[in-house]
């Protein structure tokens, strides 16, 4: 029969919808949120992302500052922009795309940002909340998209095995303790470049994430029928068939949605759902702060 698509777009702008509340709240005290992201460089990419999450800003009401800098920045420059923004109560959330040019420390560069306004959720302070099972303060993008989505499917998480593909301090790792988390209670396996046998594991998930950043390397052989397949993956790849001579694929194989029985698309799956939880963190972020 094929699986059931998860709509992540349609599902983000639910979420979306969910926070005029709390904006209008906030906003009766004279308080409006207020994201601003630094872009470093010409990515193109990253022009784009930093595009759709404007956009996001303008459809739910929080406010929305871009800082461009020069590809040519240095570290210490960045991390003074970061530094001002700190200092400015109008701001809620800081956001520094990326990624970052060649010689400047991304690490040190999260770590500038004001805990309380790390809205990507990277920040060590945040980052060991999760560990400690605190699930109340800014939890990274991706990974509580995912929660989200396997939340919205309806799907009973306690005693599920759930398999990981990538270990980034981005997703893998948060993904994985939020699954083994007292309430979500999945049996978690982290996989990687180095994990034997991954085609038998992923065979045996009843919950199978892929956020590796390799397109397809997901097979459809790989997937155990009836499972849940959450793609987090998105890759552009040649294709003359096209007139952009690309396209976008996820890190899972196509055909896995004739064998599983719930999966997200590439693209319209993940990505929407992540620039909805940034919306989130950002309103949270603004609630706390007041």
């Amino acid at each position: 029969m094929g699986a059931a698509i998860i709509d992540g777009k349609a599902l983000g702008i639910e979420i979306e919808k969910g926070l005029s509340e709390r904006i209008r709240f906030l906003s009766e005290r004279e308080v409006t949120p207020h994201l601003a992201v630094i872009i470093v460089g010409d990515d193109p990419a990253s022009h784009v992302y930093v595009r759709n999450k404007e956009r996001a800003c303008e459809r739910v009401g929080i406010a929305s500052t871009r800082i461009d800098l020069a590809s040519d920045v240095n570290q210490e420059d960045l991390i003074s922009a970061v530094q001002k923004l700190n200092s400015d109560e109008s701001v809620h959330g800081i956001l520094v795309q990326s990624p970052l040019p060649n010689g400047i420390d991304e690490i040190a560069v999260i770590e500038a940002i004001e805990p309380t306004k790390d809205v990507d959720g990277f920040h060590p302070s945040n980052l060991g909340r999760i560990v400690m099972g605190d699930r109340n303060g800014l939890i990274p993008c991706t990974p509580s998209a995912v929660m989200e989505i396997l939340r919205h499917s309806g799907l009973e998480l306690g005693g599920k095995r759930a398999v990981v593909i990538g270990r980034s301090r981005i997703v893998g790792m948060p993904l994985s303790i939020l699954l083994a988390q007292k309430g979500a209670d999945s049996t978690v396996t982290i996989a990687h470049s180095k994990t034997k046998s991954l085609e038998e594991i992923c065979r045996e998930a009843d919950i199978l994430i892929a956020a590796v950043g390799r397109p397809e390397m997901v097979k459809s052989s790989w997937i155990k029928p009836g499972s849940t397949v959450i793609d987090v993956g998105i890759n552009r790849i040649n294709d003359d068939s096209r007139s952009s001579g690309t396209r976008l694929v996820g890190d899972v194989e196509d055909g896995a949605k004739e064998i599983a029985g719930i999966i997200t698309p590439v693209p319209g799956g993940v990505g929407p759902m992540t620039i909805a939880m940034l919306m989130s963190n950002t309103v949270l972020a603004a609630e706390k702060g007041h």
